[in-house]
């Protein structure tokens, strides 16, 4: 087996340029104890993954905490990493774009899709109506979902350990349920004219649904996150008939766009989201708790009628 991942590794890296993978060096660090290693493909699985794992798996992030995760290009590093994985996470339902290509140049190892047994919410409108939006991690009742779906893959993998991550799971979704009951009151206490959430990408579609908002945005996924002067008229247009009180956008693209609508319509910029990549420690969202009630916050204080004018 280790002579055929050797071999894969060698191939992949011969085709990095031919299928157009980045040849910069920002390698996943080797397995270095006797534990499985688990990889996910970005931060907030990763975290997802830890506190269900707790100590008796490597859990490692493919993309590092800042990067965008929908147009990712990995790197040959990245590919050799992976070739020793036990098991590689994806969220799915079209997130990474890159995801196949990978695990074909990493070699035979197990996947998992989180999102797999999903009933996904589909995007209405634009080049991509009609595809799943694959941000079910926003809402905190659909992350119970990929809690259950660790807590059995995580069996599987390392059966001894079945206690301790049926535990895990439970202690997590506890805190989850915590959380949904606080996004609950916090959206129940929104004037009804003010539960429209204006965002840069749509990826507030599953919290929307579970908790009582509307969604606007200025472009579906990341992965198309140019805005068109048509699509931006638009957001302008019903940020000032619904009369809202700010507008806000993720941390992995830029916000200029979206203060230029801000600008044109009255609005705040309310601040920024925390939605494909973790912060690091000392930010506002370096765990996927934090970041689900740094956004909390950010809409109880921005759609609330104390931080608003309008």
């Amino acid at each position: 087996m280790r002579l055929i991942r050797n071999g894969c590794i060698t191939a992949a890296l011969l085709l990095c340029s031919v299928v157009g993978l980045s040849c910069r060096d920002r390698s996943i660090p080797a397995a270095e104890d006797g534990r499985p290693k688990v990889l996910t493909t970005f931060t907030v699985l990763a975290d997802l993954a830890r506190n269900v794992a707790g100590d008796r798996l490597q859990v490692q992030s493919i993309v590092k905490t800042g990067s965008e995760i929908h147009g990712y290009q990995p790197t040959p590093s990245d590919i050799e990493g992976a070739s020793d994985a036990d098991l590689i996470i994806e969220n799915g339902l079209g997130l990474e774009l890159w995801f196949r290509r990978f695990t074909a140049a990493a070699g035979p190892v197990p996947t998992l899709t989180l999102a797999g047994a999903m009933d996904p919410l589909l995007i209405s409108e634009d080049a991509y109506a009609g595809k799943p939006n694959p941000h079910a991690w926003m809402s905190p009742k659909r992350t119970m979902a990929y809690v259950d779906r660790l807590e059995q893959a995580f069996t599987r993998l390392d059966p001894a350990g079945a206690e301790t991550y049926s535990a895990n799971a439970a202690a997590y979704k506890a805190q989850l349920q915590e959380l949904d009951v606080d996004l609950r009151n916090t959206i129940e206490a929104l004037p009804a004219n003010r539960r429209l959430l204006v965002s840069c990408e749509g990826a507030f579609s599953y919290l929307a649904a579970d908790y009582g908002l509307e969604e606007a945005y200025l472009w579906p996924v990341n992965a198309e996150s140019e805005v068109t002067p048509k699509r931006m008229a638009r957001l302008i247009d019903t940020i000032r008939e619904r009369r809202v009180p700010a507008v806000f956008c993720e941390s992995t693209v830029s916000d200029q766009a979206q203060r230029e609508v801000a600008a044109a319509t009255g609005a705040r910029f309310g601040g920024t989201f925390y939605v494909d990549s973790l912060s690091d420690s000392e930010g506002p969202a370096p765990t996927l708790l934090k970041l689900q009630r740094h956004n909390v916050d950010l809409i109880r204080r921005g759609l609330g009628v104390e931080g608003s004018n309008r």
